[in-house]
């Protein structure tokens, strides 16, 4: 990882503490899109592993484990592009992003 992408996950791991309770539960799911979208690159970094498939229940259980949601975490993960699914919605993977 590079100093910058690293500065910038630091950045968003410290901007997104106050979004969860002293339990490490998602209190809401933010409404405002930039903060959203800092919660998701958030959830994409430390609950999914960059080489490895996901079946459903998998990233049902992993979103579980912040938020009762897990349906609507998903489909956000997805629409801003830090999951990709397979057509079919069997299988899902953490994105790979290139700077």
């Amino acid at each position: 990882m590079s100093q910058s992408t690293a500065e910038t996950s630091t950045r968003t791991r410290r901007g997104v503490t106050d979004l969860f309770t002293a339990g490490g539960r998602l209190a809401a799911i933010p409404r405002k899109a930039a903060r959203r979208e800092q919660l998701l690159v958030h959830l994409a970094e430390t609950l999914f592993a960059a080489d490895r498939a996901y079946t459903e229940p998998e990233v049902n259980e992993l979103l579980l484990t912040v938020h009762e949601d897990c349906a609507a975490l998903r489909r956000y993960l997805v629409i801003a592009g830090h999951l990709t699914r397979t057509r079919d919605g069997s299988g899902y993977r953490r994105a790979t992003t290139t700077l």
